[in-house]
């Protein structure tokens, strides 16, 4: 089972990442976890370059993150489905989609089509959009905000419209849930819709 999670930050993507996992090893498989950009040592120079580095033009910035995903793709989560691990990404090429070619104007179908080629056409069973109000995100992040993190709200805005563009256009693949919902609630949303995928229910 491939498995990410995607919305803004301060969502709450993290926290449902471990708590999966954590269910998930409870049944006794395998378990994955990445964040992205990441997961590599490659991954971790790039993140350290598009969230730490300095300015950059927007295909820059989303020319590194497709790189990083497929050194991620081909030196973890592919490895990892081939031997039957389950695989859980915080974030994964929808964050590009809505980032990049949403959020910076590079255009959807086109971010879409550069991080199928960097990944070999690769997508999860099942994305989970954990949607927040870009205002509150803000508040979340707090003190010290990275690169993409600082961009203007409306910037934001833009991203959060994005992920609900996307879940309109890939509903069998896509759930939006509401990131202001008790961490219990949305625990147990994700984990409903992960039965038909494998996970087993609670004895």
């Amino acid at each position: 089972m491939f498995v990410t999670f995607e919305g803004l930050d301060g969502s709450g993507k993290t926290t449902q990442a471990e708590l999966l996992r954590a269910r998930l090893e409870a049944d006794g498989r395998e378990v994955v976890i990445a964040r992205e950009p990441g997961g590599t040592e490659l991954g971790e120079e790039l993140r350290r370059l598009v969230l730490h580095g300095g300015e950059m033009t927007p295909w820059a910035e989303a020319l590194l993150y497709a790189a990083a995903r497929a050194e991620l793709v081909a030196e973890v989560v592919a490895p990892a489905l081939a031997r039957s691990a389950d695989v859980i990404l915080d974030r994964y090429l929808d964050s590009s989609v809505v980032y990049q070619g949403i959020g910076r104007g590079l255009g959807l179908d086109e971010v879409l089509e550069l991080n199928l080629l960097a990944v070999g056409g690769l997508l999860p069973d099942r994305t989970f959009v954990l949607a927040l109000d870009p205002a509150l995100s803000g508040a979340r992040v707090g003190g010290r905000p990275d690169r993409i993190e600082r961009a203007a709200e409306s910037f934001h805005a833009r991203v959060a419209a994005g992920y609900e563009r996307l879940a309109e256009l890939h509903p069998e693949r896509i759930l939006v849930l509401d990131a202001t919902l008790a961490r219990e609630v949305l625990t147990e949303r994700i984990h409903d819709e992960l039965i038909p995928h494998g996970l087993r229910r609670p004895r």
